[in-house]
Formats: structure tokens, C-alpha cells, sequence
């Protein structure tokens, strides 16, 4: 099966679909860099993000992170790339490691999570990062488009840190933010992501002009 992109432009492609079918078609890449459905039933009501956007970005119930994605899978996703990084590793069995990141929401004394856990094969010790992230109280003000979207500076901070970054995979890519830190970072991405109002959103996201959250 000869696979076409969705999205095409410069250093960065799209493709919607199954990263099952289309991971075999793609050479390595130097970093898999990904946060994978694992069954927290995310989802949120009503309109976030503005501008284009924003028409775009309402999150509707949902049954799409109602469990994690198979174990077996994910680990063929990961191993793309000379280097992975696994946000929401803990909820998977992975190979144990020495460098966990840790991104340190500053969410304070409520019912979510102080922390998000990423697995990598990296080398080094844990790390940690801290960014605030707790509902309408983000650093920078950050638009959101996707119940489970992280942070464009925690995933470039991911991204610098591994050994070796010139081309990067996203094979669960959702709103697209992997790609849009590889773009800012001058580097070669690909996305994949099986819903396609996702990939539309992505698309939109890196056709706007690249901001700076300050």
C-alpha cells in the first residue's frame, strides 16, 4: 500500500490513518516522541483555543481514551526510532529506565495530578520540568485544542533532551504539537493520527504563524 500524505509542507508531514499500517512505510527516524491514549477518560465540554481555530476545537464525549491502547502496540510504535519518549509511560509495561521525565503541573491542592511521567530510553538521569498547567490557569495562556494536549515548551524541552532529534515521529500525534516544536526547533517531523478532524486542526496550527508564548 503506497501511502499519501495529508499534509505536506517543508520539513513536516501529516498522514491520516493507522500508525499500524503506516509505520512499516517510513524510514527510522532518530526519536519517536509521543503521548499515547492510556484510558484516563479525557475529554472536555465546550470551546477552547480561539481565532480560526476555535470553531474547531470543542470536545465532545468521548470513548476514545476509555482504556489504553494495547501494550504490544505501543511498544511497535516506540521502536520507530533510535530514541523514544512516552508520555503516560507509567501506565504501560516498558523497559525500565534511568531518565523518567517528570513535568511538574503546579496544579496545588486538587483532585489532578501533580505530574506527568514520560518514559524514555535516553540516557541520564530523571528530569524534571515545571509548567503550569491546570485548566484555564496555563503558563503563557496557551490556546488548547485536544482533551489530552500538552504543552508546546514541555515537548520541546522532551525533544532537546534526547541524544539525537533531526527527524522525529509522532505516531499518536493528536492536535499536532510534536510537530509544531519540531518546526519551531528547525527540524524534520512526521505525524500520524487516525481522526482526521485532528490532522485538520494540526494542518491549521502550522499554516498559522509559528507564536512565541510569552
Amino acid at each position: 500500500m503506497n501511502i499519501k500524505p495529508y499534509y505536506n509542507e517543508g520539513d513536516i508531514t501529516i498522514y491520516h490513518g493507522d500508525c499500524l499500517e503506516i509505520m512499516p512505510q517510513l524510514e527510522p527516524v532518530d526519536l519517536v516522541l509521543t503521548d499515547p491514549p492510556y484510558g484516563i477518560g479525557a475529554y472536555r465540554t465546550g470551546t477552547m483555543g480561539g481565532g480560526v481555530l476555535a470553531k474547531q476545537s470543542s470536545y465532545e464525549p468521548t470513548q476514545w481514551d476509555n482504556k489504553p491502547i494495547d501494550n504490544d502496540i505501543l511498544l511497535q510504535a516506540l521502536s520507530g526510532g533510535e530514541y523514544a519518549c512516552c508520555f503516560g509511560g507509567n501506565y504501560y509495561l516498558i523497559a525500565p529506565s534511568s531518565c523518567w521525565l517528570v513535568w511538574d503541573k503546579e496544579t496545588g491542592d486538587n483532585n489532578f495530578a501533580d505530574c506527568e511521567l514520560a518514559w524514555t530510553n535516553y540516557p541520564g538521569a530523571v528530569r524534571l520540568k515545571k509548567h503550569k498547567w491546570q485548566g484555564m490557569l496555563r503558563k503563557h495562556k496557551e490556546p488548547r485544542f485536544h482533551p489530552t494536549q500538552n504543552p508546546l515548551d514541555v515537548i520541546k524541552w522532551a525533544m532537546q533532551l534526547s541524544p539525537k532529534y533531526n527527524t522525529i515521529l509522532d505516531p499518536f500525534m493528536g492536535s499536532g504539537t510534536t510537530l509544531i516544536a519540531a518546526k519551531e526547533l528547525g527540524r524534520k517531523a512526521i505525524g500520524i493520527e487516525i481522526e482526521e478532524k485532528y490532522c485538520e486542526i494540526a494542518v491549521d496550527r502550522l499554516r498559522q504563524e509559528v507564536f512565541q508564548w510569552n
